[in-house]
């Protein structure tokens, strides 16, 4: 008996040496901080995650983990990962089926349909058998935080959304429990002042886009340059943030009036459907989704309007964002703040739609670049450009409602009838098809930077919140 408990654990040491060593790239025998991400690159994990893991490791302080650390860390792991699946495997046949994650997501509050627990279940199924045996469980657990089901449900479920100052149409889903310890809000809160930041950073690409928007081909042709130092010329280097102040108030009703209102929109959806198992699908999600976002696009619409109007100001026009809504509805009357609202709404729908479609789709190009299958994860800098690139194409193929929102949002009662259908004939008329695209280069210019800030304030808010 006792040799073959030393059997077994000769062949479990030596199987977690041979992991040791794959993550040792400079065989010094110690894990460095910097060959931990580089293990875990491909998974989406943040520093903050993968330091958390080092220090919980490194007992001995020295910002290294030794093998003797490693071996008592994933002994540690491995009793954890057992007992989850032994929880998941209801019918304790040593595999976990695509039922069985349905099953036990339901325990834990997430209900979701079989096609995305079938998803959930490729990412770990190697063998492609539509079943996940212990080994390929920790396999894909062994080196995550994740300590109990929910810790690793969240893991495996972890995707993120980046704030590009667009609208975002499907909101997180979260447990009860999650809304009832406060990470739901907790998770807006990051996420809003990750949107101030990234906003405030780039607010100066922002008013360039507005500013061309609504002044068309005169704007235009001044050239980016030149209309940056007209700006400043006109009202010193803080002039490049007006309107930012709104941009940046907003965020916070929008994004609770889109969460409550996405709960509300999914709990319809499963009565009118009659869905007695209260599985909301994908689909369905989408739907609740743009819904969500539609709500509060037309709850927060007259800040959108105030904030176009901040944008285009001169000097001394407005002391204040009050003075400024004050004046516009004295001149122009309550329906000036619902101007340009039928192509925002317009916009809404075919730029989510675009937007989801074209992010998995790039992912999916990118797995298959390196020879990997669907089920594998990609890394933080594939999923951020996949985002960047798909947002932008969603942004291509409205901007021209965009574009005709800000002119209908930016005109006073001189220039005329002000309607839809009057400002569009104005564009082809005067610039042609490409008038449709009046500054789209400073609006492109800012994803990138806006992603990477967002994402960067993102991680380090909800580290702080402890999320």
């Amino acid at each position: 008996m006792d040799s073959k408990k030393v059997e077994k654990n000769r062949v479990e040491n030596k199987r977690i040496s041979e992991i040791f060593e794959k993550i040792d790239k400079n065989k010094d025998g110690v894990i460095t901080i910097d060959e931990l991400k580089e293990a875990l690159k491909n998974q989406q994990d943040s520093e903050n995650e993968i330091l958390g893991l080092m220090k919980s490791t490194d007992k001995n302080a020295d910002d290294k983990m030794s093998f003797e650390e490693f071996l008592n860390f994933v002994q540690s792991r491995e009793t954890h990962l057992k007992l989850a699946f032994r929880q998941m495997d209801k019918n304790n046949d040593n595999k976990i089926s695509a039922d069985e994650i349905q099953i036990t997501m339901a325990e834990l509050g997430m209900n979701i349909d079989i096609k995305e627990a079938e998803k959930l279940l490729s990412h770990m199924d190697k063998d492609s058998n539509l079943n996940i045996d212990y080994d390929e469980w920790r396999s894909y657990l062994l080196l995550s935080n994740a300590r109990d089901m929910k810790d690793i449900i969240r893991f495996w479920r972890k995707s993120f959304s980046i704030d590009l100052g667009e609208n975002m149409t499907i909101p997180d889903d979260f447990t009860p429990e999650e809304k009832l310890k406060g990470i739901a809000w907790k998770t807006l809160v990051a996420g809003g002042i990750a949107g101030c930041v990234s906003r405030t950073a780039t607010a100066p690409l922002d008013r360039l886009k507005v500013t061309m928007q609504a002044h068309g081909a005169k704007a235009a042709n001044h050239g980016i340059i030149n209309a940056i130092k007209y700006m400043v010329n006109e009202g010193g280097v803080s002039s490049l943030w007006r309107g930012n102040g709104v941009n940046c108030i907003k965020i916070a009703p929008e994004s609770a009036i889109k969460f409550l209102a996405y709960e509300s929109y999914k709990k319809l959806i499963v009565n009118f459907t009659q869905n007695e198992t209260g599985n909301v699908t994908l689909g369905e999600k989408f739907v609740a989704g743009a819904m969500a976002g539609a709500t509060a696009q037309t709850l927060i619409y007259p800040m959108e309007v105030l904030k176009t109007r901040m944008c285009l100001r001169k000097s001394g026009q407005y002391s204040s964002i009050f003075d400024c809504a004050k004046k516009v509805y004295i001149n122009e009357g309550i329906q000036v703040f619902f101007r340009g609202y039928v192509p925002n709404i317009l916009g809404i729908i075919p730029y989510a739609g675009i937007d989801l479609a074209l992010y998995e789709t790039f992912k999916n190009l990118y797995l298959k670049s390196i020879n990997h299958d669907k089920s594998a994860s990609t890394p933080i800098y594939v999923s951020l450009c996949s985002g960047a690139v798909s947002s932008v194409c969603g942004q291509v193929a409205t901007y021209p409602l965009a574009l005709v929102r800000t002119k209908l949002q930016a005109m006073s009662k001189s220039d005329g009838k002000i309607s839809m259908k009057n400002v569009s004939r104005d564009i082809i008329k005067n610039e042609g098809v490409l008038g449709f695209y009046r500054g789209i280069g400073p609006n492109m210019l800012k994803v990138i930077p806006a992603v990477s800030i967002s994402y960067a304030v993102f991680e380090q808010t909800r580290h702080f919140l402890g999320i």
